[in-house]
Parts: C-alpha cells; sequence; structure tokens
C-alpha cells in the first residue's frame, strides 16, 4: 500500500510516498526557516502564507520522485493536529479537495504520532510495544506506545518543552534563531560544569517535566553577569544548559522505563536530535541492558515520510475521516 502524507503544522511545507508504513519513496520539505530568522522565531501568519504558495509544488515534486502517478496510490495521510491552526489547515484543506477530486481515502495524523512513528522508517524492525521520550518544540511527553494506534501519557511537561526552553535560553544568550539548533552545535565545545544551574522536579508527578525554573536561571545569570560587567563564556553556559535539559529529560525517561518494566525504548521530536541526548539515552539503555531506538536526524525535524507512516497504522485501524475533518490546534496524543 502506497500512502501520500502532508505535513504543515508549522513552518516546513512537507509531502512524502510511503509504501506499507516502513519504505520512503519520496520526500520533500520546503523549510521557511531562512525567512523567519529575521523575526527570531516563527510568524504565524506568514508561515500559513507560505504554505499556500508551497504545497501543490510540494506534492507534484513528492509524487514525481516516487515515480507515482494519483491514480497509483491508496490514501491520502494528513496532519490535523496540532499545530499553527493558520499553517494546518492549508495542509487539511489541500488534502480534503485532493481526496474529494481523486475518491482517494483521507486519514487523519496526529502530529506527535507521526514523530514515533519516524522510528519505523529508520528501523523496520522496531514494533510496539515500548516506551517512547517525545521531545519537539511544542511538547515533551513520555509516552507508553501499547499499539500503533494506542498510546498512553505517563509524564508531560508542565510549563515550557525542551525545545522551546533550548530556543528562549538561546535567545537571551544571542544565538540567532533556530536556537536550539545552533545550541547543540555550540555546547559541543563548552565546559559542562562551568555552570551550576538548577534540576527542577514537580512535586508529586515524578514522571513530569517543568522546564520555566531552568530558563529563568539562565535569565539571571546572565542579567547578574551584565549588571556587575562580567563576561559569559556561551559555549560553557550552552554546554551547563543543555546538559541540564538533557539531565532532566533522561531521568524522567529511565525512571518511567523502570516503572513500567519496558525494555525496548525510542525518543522522537525535533529534540531527538540534540547530540547529548542521543548519546547519554545510548550510554543509559545500554547500562541497564535495555534496546533502544532513536530516529534518523534527517526525520527528527517535520517531515510528511512520518505523516504516512503513522497514517499507514491508522487506516488499517479504520480510522479516515469525511469532508467534515477539520485542523486542531491543540489535542492530546491519546
Amino acid at each position: 500500500m502506497i500512502l501520500l502524507g502532508i505535513e504543515s503544522s508549522c513552518d516546513e511545507t512537507a509531502a512524502a510516498l510511503v509504501e506499507d508504513g516502513r519504505k520512503i519513496l519520496s520526500s520533500v520539505v520546503a523549510s521557511q526557516v531562512e525567512e523567519h530568522k529575521i523575526y527570531g522565531g516563527v510568524v504565524p501568519e506568514i508561515a500559513s502564507r507560505r504554505h499556500s504558495e508551497a504545497i501543490v509544488g510540494v506534492v507534484k515534486e513528492a509524487l514525481e520522485q516516487g515515480g507515482k502517478t494519483l491514480s497509483e496510490i491508496d490514501g491520502i495521510a494528513v496532519t490535523y493536529a496540532p499545530g499553527l491552526i493558520g499553517a494546518l489547515l492549508v495542509g487539511v484543506n489541500f488534502a480534503k479537495g485532493l481526496s474529494l477530486s481523486s475518491g482517494l481515502p483521507l486519514i487523519p495524523v496526529h502530529h506527535l504520532r507521526g514523530h514515533i512513528a519516524s522510528n519505523y522508517l529508520s528501523s523496520p524492525d522496531l514494533q510496539p510495544p515500548f516506551l517512547c521520550l517525545v521531545v519537539s518544540g511544542g511538547h515533551s511527553h513520555i509516552v507508553q506506545v501499547e499499539d500503533y494506534t494506542r498510546l498512553k501519557i505517563l509524564g508531560r511537561t508542565r510549563d515550557d518543552a525542551a525545545g522551546e526552553a533550548f530556543d528562549k535560553a538561546a535567545r537571551a544568550m544571542g544565538i540567532p534563531y533556530p536556537g536550539g539548533v545552533e545550541m547543540d552545535r555550540i555546547a559541543e565545545e563548552g565546559d559542562d560544569s562551568a555552570y551550576s544551574l538548577p534540576h527542577p522536579r514537580v512535586e508529586g508527578a515524578p514522571l513530569d517535566f517543568s522546564f520555566s525554573g531552568l530558563k529563568t536561571a539562565v535569565l539571571n545569570l546572565l542579567n547578574n553577569a551584565k549588571q556587575k560587567g562580567q563576561e559569559i563564556s556561551v559555549p560553557d553556559l550552552c554546554a551547563s544548559y543543555r546538559k541540564a535539559v538533557v539531565g532532566c529529560l533522561t531521568e524522567n525517561f529511565f525512571r518511567a522505563a523502570e516503572e513500567t518494566g519496558a525494555k525496548t525504548l525510542a525518543a522522537a521530536g525535533g529534540v531527538s536530535a540534540n547530540r547529548l541526548l542521543r548519546r547519554e539515552l545510548t550510554k543509559m539503555a545500554q547500562e541497564r541492558g535495555l534496546s533502544l531506538y532513536l530516529p534518523e536526524r534527517s526525520l527528527c525535524g517535520d517531515n510528511a515520510a512520518m505523516i504516512v507512516s503513522q497514517g499507514y497504522y491508522e487506516y488499517l485501524a479504520g480510522n479516515t475521516a469525511g469532508m467534515d475533518l477539520n485542523a486542531c490546534a491543540q489535542r492530546s496524543i491519546e
């Protein structure tokens, strides 16, 4: 079964063809990073307009790269939630129009479920059940993947997501957008013990995350240094901050693994491309004798191939939609 996928939840317009949920035939991504860099972050109205301009060409290119015509595919998977509502509406309405005109089934896909499914593309042998750390710009979850379409949240952030915490701290340090990516690169040259930063915990909910206090600690450190005329080593602060965020993520994730008895682990989302996080997850899994699956770094960010992969399993489970499908800015992965 070959499905076409469409992703437009934030600032990437993407389309892909995937066979049987595991084999990528084509994957096309039109990024808006350079344009949003001017503003230090994604501007929703601009993102929506650029999706409208790019989506026809991106879908055509995905079909051409995959060597298929619309009549040779079996369905259309589209991200319908969560994300920027205007951006989502572009992809959803385009997919609905394509479905209506071609008669192909329409398959709604949750964006975070798609991120988890990026592991099915990178590791064809991975099958549920497993425990997944989902870390992106807007979300930080520990998810128990009981089956392809049956998921349970065990832990989540109470405030900022890990990616958001990276981006906000990076901006305060004067690092250009996308801050988290640049911080990860700069941190490789720094001393992660140079600055002492807190390790936030959520009382009564040991699997939940909280990053706002950590972000505030960095802002205070920068402000105090400026007032006293002291110089801050950006590489050292990047390394120290990255170590603190990754420490919070890994500590809770492996606690969840211990509590659930999970033997198979995975990570997903844009922050799963973080170098230190990948190293720490690998090391800690090996120390505990657990299997760990990580998506290829090229599949960590937003793409349509992951949407098709999850869409395949949603379709097998009978989860299709009609012309009344609407976009949702927020929706639980469950």
